[in-house]
């Protein structure tokens, strides 16, 4: 949930990068790093293995004019992909505001993704959460690569939902559209922030 400071006008919300292992989570933090400017983001840390994967996280905080009046900050995470640090993924998803799920577009692929989305929505059920309320945005990775699924299938496999998802192509580790599917994730955050916030008020207006 957001963390909203009114006496100091901040407020901070959380979106964790969630899908298969070596799917391109790290690269997508690592873009945004190298694309943003350097005074409105933090420094990028990483705790990794020594084969370079992620063992606990990716952490890179990004500062915002989002919210008229407050200091925005979008905290963003990822966590391991692999089934042995699913404890992680619990832990790192609690208190999220929102998901990116990033979809390896490899043929042989897809099983691990349909694994990880069930991963992902069982650990938001144990923090009181779900696939269906929590704002999330597919990003179909590595599309760049000879050995892809059509999008379709990927939609059809990942996201035949009564109200599906936002979803982008993506070239992580050159940058494409990086930055699209971030936008998105965070619009969707503050909308649904921006309607609880008024459906709050609307309630204290009736019961005063």
């Amino acid at each position: 949930m957001p963390v909203l400071n009114t006496e100091q006008k901040t407020v901070s919300f959380k979106i964790v990068y969630c899908g298969t292992h070596l799917s391109g989570k790290t690269a997508n933090l690592q873009q945004i790093h190298a694309k943003l400017d350097p005074q409105g983001r933090s420094d990028l840390v990483s705790l990794s293995t020594a084969r370079d994967r992620t063992l606990f996280f990716d952490f890179l905080s990004i500062e915002s004019a989002a919210l008229p009046g407050y200091k925005t900050a979008f905290q963003l995470y990822t966590v391991p992909g692999q089934v042995t640090y699913n404890a992680t993924l619990q832990l790192v998803l609690r208190q999220a505001d929102g998901v990116v799920f990033v979809a390896d577009s490899q043929l042989d692929r897809q099983r691990d993704n349909i694994q990880a989305l069930q991963a992902l929505d069982a650990n938001l059920r144990l923090n009181g959460h779900s696939l269906d309320r929590i704002p999330l945005v597919l990003q179909y990775n590595k599309r760049d690569l000879p050995n892809t699924a059509p999008v379709e299938y990927l939609e059809f496999l990942l996201n035949n939902r009564p109200r599906p998802w936002l979803s982008f192509e993506a070239e992580a580790r050159a940058g494409k559209n990086v930055l699209a599917t971030l936008n998105a994730i965070s619009q969707v955050v503050l909308s649904s922030f921006q309607a609880r916030q008024a459906g709050r008020l609307q309630a204290e207006a009736v019961a005063a």
